[in-house]
Formats: C-alpha cells, sequence, structure tokens
C-alpha cells in the first residue's frame, strides 16, 4: 500500500490505473469504515482483472465544522488508519495536509439545494452540507474515482453527494454501504470514542427509539392510521426522559426525505439525531 500526502504523489500512485474506486474519510477508522474498504475492494476485483486500485482519503475538513464543532480535538490516528486500511484491500492512502488540499482559502464552493440539504442535519449543522460537497467534489476532481462508496448511516450526506454527482454530470458510480452496528444495535460512529462507560451503555437507546418510530410506521401505513407527529414526539420524548437532547427524531420519505404526513405505501426512512452528555450522535433505519 502507498500512502500519498501531495497531489504530485497521488497522481504518480495512481498511473496507469485501469479502475478507482474511492472511500472518502476523515480518519479514526472503524470497523464501518473498513466495510466500505471492503466493498471498495470487491467492486474493483469483480470488474477488472487486473490494474485497478482502491483509494482511501483521510483528511479531517475544515469546512464542514462549525466554529464551536470539534474540529481541533477531532482524532487523528493516520498510522493506525494506514494499517487497518492495508489489511482490508487498500491500495493507496491519500492523507493530504490541509495547506495541500486548500493551498488558497476554498473561495469558490458547492451550493447543495436548500429543499436537501437545510434540512435535518443541515437546520442543525448550518453549512454543513456546503463544506461536505465542496470537499468531496474536489476530491473527485484529484481521485478521478470510477466509484465511490460511502456509508448510509450519514444517510442525507449519501443523497447530497448522489444528487451532487447527478447534477454535475460526474462520471462516478455512487455506492452506499449499509450502517455496522455493535451488538447491541448502536451504529458505529468516531464520536463513540467521546462517550463514558456510562454514556455508551445508555447509547444504544437512539437505535431503539428510531426501531419505535419504524415499527410504528410499518404497521401504521398498513391499517391505515397513522399519525405521524404524535408519534414523533413520543419518540423524542423517551429520549429527553432519559436525559437525551434530541434534536430531530422523524419519519421521511427515502427518494426525497421530504416529510411523511400520514399512511404511506412508499419506502420511508425514520432519522435522529440526539445529544447524549457532550456528544452528539446521529442515526437513520430505512422502512
Amino acid at each position: 500500500m502507498k500512502v500519498a500526502h501531495t497531489l504530485a504523489e497521488l497522481q504518480a500512485a495512481l498511473a496507469g490505473a485501469s479502475l478507482r474506486a474511492f472511500v472518502p474519510t476523515m480518519g479514526n477508522l472503524h470497523q464501518g469504515h473498513l466495510d466500505l474498504m471492503q466493498i471498495a475492494r470487491k467492486q474493483v476485483d469483480a470488474r477488472v482483472a487486473s490494474g485497478g486500485r482502491t483509494v482511501a482519503s483521510i483528511f479531517v475538513n475544515r469546512l464542514q465544522f462549525a466554529p464551536h464543532e470539534d474540529f481541533d480535538s477531532y482524532p487523528r490516528t493516520l498510522a493506525n488508519d494506514c494499517a487497518l486500511l492495508e489489511a482490508n484491500g487498500c491500495d493507496v492512502v491519500f492523507a493530504p495536509a490541509e495547506k495541500d488540499l486548500y493551498p488558497e482559502p476554498q473561495g469558490f464552493k458547492v451550493l447543495p439545494p436548500p429543499e436537501l440539504a437545510d434540512i435535518l442535519e443541515g437546520a442543525f449543522r448550518p453549512g454543513f452540507f456546503v463544506g461536505v460537497s465542496t470537499v468531496v467534489h474536489k476530491l473527485f476532481n484529484i481521485v478521478q474515482p470510477n466509484l465511490a462508496v460511502f456509508g448510509k448511516k450519514d444517510y442525507q450526506q449519501l443523497m447530497v453527494i448522489r444528487r451532487m454527482v447527478k447534477q454535475m454530470g460526474l462520471p462516478i458510480e455512487i455506492i452506499g454501504g449499509e450502517t455496522r452496528r455493535a451488538d447491541d444495535g448502536l451504529a458505529l460512529s468516531s464520536r463513540n470514542g467521546y462517550l463514558s462507560d456510562a454514556e455508551r451503555a445508555e447509547a444504544v437507546q437512539l437505535s431503539m427509539a428510531l426501531k419505535f418510530l419504524a415499527v410504528a410506521a410499518r404497521e401504521g401505513s398498513a391499517k391505515g392510521q397513522l399519525d405521524v407527529p404524535a408519534l414523533e414526539e413520543i419518540g423524542r420524548q423517551s429520549l429527553r426522559k432519559r436525559g437525551w437532547l434530541p434534536d430531530y427524531l422523524t419519519l421521511r420519505l427515502q427518494h426525497d426525505l421530504s416529510p411523511v404526513t400520514g399512511p404511506c405505501q412508499q419506502a420511508m426512512v425514520v432519522l435522529g439525531a440526539a445529544k447524549l452528555g457532550n456528544t452528539r450522535l446521529i442515526d437513520n433505519l430505512e422502512v
């Protein structure tokens, strides 16, 4: 496995690649990230006999952090990340310094449509998806992948990236990887490392609240009776009573994340974000 820190080093490492499969990350990797790398590896091996490359980027992107968020304290674990990636089929790691990826202030930015980017996560983290879209578009330009793999845990982010690729006419196939969970159901996240032991034991309640809402949505739709606002509030209150501070717990349509207003036969998804102690967790379940 090669580790490239500059654009020139990356171009040299990818020279002659017949297929490029890309997994963008911010590092501090867990098994969920490694699952995505394994998907990339399998795609390359299945599509080309030789010459394909799997690429992972490790870059903590300042543009997607608000001033009060954890950019400076976000764990940087490059050596361990590289060892994990190499063991899971990665050919090239692109780990640029900030000055290499942003050699001057980033005045040009990608502005995703507000109806998709200013709801849910975007409502509580203004500008987040501008930062995500801008850095991903830049990484796509640099890596020139044929396909890229993103986790479904960041459901809205995956949708934003898919929409950006489609509208910008980028020749990149976007593949969504399923959310990896711990044995108790907690979605794996780099920020889980911020939780105390007691908080870690409590953290599974977010996925349980989502399961409640998902089951209620299926059953209510089947019966033709579904009071979405009431069910959402029950879920939020169940978390508040346990000391959580929920930002949202909501039922949406999968195809555009618009609200579900009653019994629904379309594909749905429940999404939640809530703060436990000082740690903000997000999760979702497709219905």
